[in-house]
């Protein structure tokens, strides 16, 4: 239905991408912008007969406008593309579902519900050039395992003891085994991130997102 649609930002020469009824069009001021917006929602409620929801459209820099879950930055007359913040924040979401501390399962199981999930999100966002967020991302993540290995030692004497057999000395282990502290804020701790450091998590087998991301484009 929306083929005709298609047509009139064609036959003027503009760069344009719909999905469905997503439509983003590109044109180099923003007084054009103007012109084709008002071009396009006549097509759509005068010739289609259809709705334009104006609350949802807008004008807006390319630097600011997503589709799909992409975003766009523009660093001189270079254009990379990358996650947009809500998809990341999503993300962020589902990741602290399955880093839950009240979620009582295994870690082997937690981390091949997390696997299967980061592997299917970064398939479809590979393309996307932001490996230093994916590498914040995967800092935040260990950091939330972290806690939760920490809620599982339960007992002062099973922390002192899992600190100990880490390598961390006796005084050290004393003094955090029998600390107050909150668990995210311990697990942000140097003596935590020591114990349980980045090689622990994948001798797990726990998939980063910069890991899978450099594998994808590395076969793509």
């Amino acid at each position: 239905m929306l083929d005709d649609l298609d047509r009139k930002p064609w036959e003027r020469g503009h760069r344009f991408v719909r999905y469905a009824d997503d439509l983003r069009v590109f044109v180099r001021s923003e007084r054009a912008a103007q012109r084709v917006f008002e071009s396009v929602c006549g097509v759509i409620e005068r010739r289609l007969k259809l709705k334009v929801n104006r609350e949802k459209s807008s004008i807006r820099h390319a630097a600011q406008a997503t589709l799909l879950g992409f975003g766009f930055l523009l660093t001189g007359p270079q254009v990379t593309i990358q996650v947009a913040p809500k998809a990341v924040k999503r993300l962020k979401d589902q990741l602290r579902i399955l880093t839950g501390r009240s979620w009582s399962v295994s870690m082997d199981y937690r981390i091949g519900r997390l696997n299967r999930f980061t592997t299917g999100w970064m398939a479809y966002f590979w393309l996307a050039d932001a490996e230093r967020t994916f590498a914040s991302l995967d800092g935040w993540l260990r950091r939330r395992l972290r806690q939760v290995r920490w809620k599982e030692w339960k007992t002062t004497a099973a922390k002192w003891h899992n600190l100990r057999i880490r390598g961390i000395p006796e005084r050290q282990a004393r003094k955090w085994a029998g600390s107050s502290k909150g668990y995210w804020r311990v697990s942000g701790s140097k003596i935590l991130q020591v114990s349980l450091p980045n090689s622990y998590w994948d001798r797990l087998g726990l998939k980063t997102l910069s890991q899978t991301w450099q594998r994808l484009n590395r076969t793509a």
